[in-house]
């Protein structure tokens, strides 16, 4: 029995080189590979000595050749493949242990392997003949079933699948290279390739299974989430904490708190401590906080605990680290709610969202506007103490689901209006929550208002400035009708709709 051996990643191959030679098995391979197998004193056959050429073209051309093509390709049951062996002198090649280089960690064209995947693909092809090893991790298990003999057909069959799967991340992870380095806002194509990291105890329903993925030789935020306590997660569980987490990144550099609930915020606040910060997150809506995921940007701290364990049970916990202590308390009223540490969010490049037969694609969720771009479109001015509280509002409704609608007051989001079929409704239901607190304050809308009647709805809120992205054919009159009001107005010239 005959194996070779080519592995960029040299973790575990001498003791894989050790076991099959140990079981009676002749090696070959080259550079790196045979040179560890040969330092490690056991017998090596170099490609070169195989195929009667060297390598060359700075080490391009090893293995591309018909004695080891041949090798893994030839179907063993036809005889006539076996005659053409035999009339060229090839032996056959039972076992391929490669993996390939690192273009993921450091992408350039001297990374893009050629030869790896080739004998990847034509081993995988060939699988009823030849075993296929591209993950370390399988050493062992390869190792403990060929001391029973053969591999069986079911192990030949899963090692060939994922071979497979990983030819097609590597080549997918340099068709995005390609594409980042293009000035096209979207690819032509774009191509997934995903490993399930985290099974879940359920998906969107009980009824339904539920798995993180992630982009194969990536990894995220997610992947640094370390959880001290709770149930195990569930794919709501994660969709809501993305969301918060991402939320709560976006509200500045304050302490702040966000609380998300079915994707949407049911609260947000900044304040001067993490503790009120929360206590005013919570206010906004108590009643839709109950079960909520609750996101904060500062460790928490025992003051913070006190007021949460005072206030409504949350599902999941979230937040860059928790000081001593924190975590005791809050298992000792809440020993049911995930707490979990986390870094940053990241944002990846493309955000794509599936339909029955494809994808619908598009650049990620962001603001592009920033005040310097926005116009103040009444007489009235807003004041400095407003204009933090504009600023505020327009961040917060940004991520909400539309129509939306968010009134703000120092910092806090007293009314949300989310996911409405029209405009007045969500502003009704933010006035509502609102309860007059956001006196004073600002009115966010994530699109403009195409009739008055939504202006006369913020301002009986009691709110001191409307932010709206402008550019409705009725915009005229809704500036008049906020002069009228004695409301200042912004146009921000950026809609912000989120499905």
């Amino acid at each position: 029995m005959k194996a070779l051996l080519s592995a960029y990643d040299k973790s575990g191959i001498v003791d894989l080189a050790k076991g099959l030679v140990d079981l009676g098995w002749d090696l070959v391979s080259s550079g790196g590979t045979a040179k560890a197998i040969a330092e490690a004193g056991l017998p090596v056959t170099d490609v070169a000595d195989l195929t009667g050429f060297p390598a060359m073209l700075g080490h391009r051309v090893v293995t591309l050749h018909p004695k080891v093509h041949g090798a893994l390709l030839a179907d063993r049951d036809d005889p006539s493949h076996r005659a053409d062996m035999a009339e060229y002198g090839i032996e056959p090649i039972d076992l391929v242990v490669v993996n390939l280089y690192p273009f993921q960690s450091d992408p350039s064209i001297e990374l893009i392997d050629v030869g790896g995947p080739t004998m990847v693909r034509a081993a995988a092809k060939n699988h009823a003949h030849v075993g296929i090893v591209v993950d370390p991790a399988d050493y062992d298990v390869v190792l403990e079933e060929l001391r029973g003999g053969p591999l069986s057909a079911a192990t030949k069959r899963r090692l060939a699948r994922k071979a497979f799967a990983h030819t097609a991340a590597y080549d997918a992870a340099i068709v995005t290279w390609f594409d980042e380095a293009d000035e096209e806002p979207l690819p032509p194509t774009v191509h997934l390739a995903l490993e399930r990291v985290q099974d879940l105890r359920y998906g969107e329903n009980p009824h339904q299974t539920g798995a993180r993925y992630r982009t194969i030789g990536s990894s995220s935020w997610w992947d640094d989430v370390e959880q001290h306590a709770g149930m195990a997660l569930s794919y709501l569980n994660l969709f809501d904490a993305d969301a918060a987490w991402a939320l709560v990144h976006d509200l500045g550099d304050q302490p702040a708190v966000a609380i998300i609930k079915h994707a949407n915020p049911c609260g947000a606040a900044v304040a001067d401590t993490l503790d009120e910060a929360y206590q005013r997150a919570f206010e906004c809506d108590e009643r839709s906080a109950f079960g909520g995921i609750v996101a904060l940007n500062r460790p928490v701290d025992i003051a913070t605990v006190e007021r949460m364990v005072a206030a409504a049970q949350a599902d999941l916990v979230i937040a860059p680290s928790f000081e001593p202590g924190a975590i005791e308390a809050l298992q000792a009223k809440r020993k049911n709610t995930r707490l979990l540490s986390a870094p940053p969010p990241t944002v990846e490049r493309l955000q794509l969202r599936q339909l029955n037969g494809g994808f619908l694609v598009q650049d990620q969720h962001h603001f592009a506007a920033t005040r310097a771009d926005w116009r103040v479109v009444t007489q009235r001015q807003p004041t400095e103490a407003e204009w933090a509280d504009t600023e505020l509002a327009w961040r917060i409704c940004g991520w909400v689901k539309s129509n939306s609608i968010v009134l703000v007051k120092d910092g806090t989001a007293w009314g949300i209006g989310a996911g409405q079929q029209n405009r007045v409704e969500a502003g009704l239901i933010a006035a509502s929550k609102a309860a007059g607190r956001a006196a004073g304050g600002a009115c966010a809308s994530d699109a403009f208002y195409p009739f008055p009647d939504g202006i006369e709805a913020a301002a009986e809120a009691g709110v001191a400035v409307i932010i709206q992205p402008g550019g409705s054919v009725g915009d005229e009159k809704t500036i008049a009708k906020a002069d009228e009001l004695g409301v200042a107005m912004v146009f921000t010239g950026e809609r912000h709709f989120l499905h």
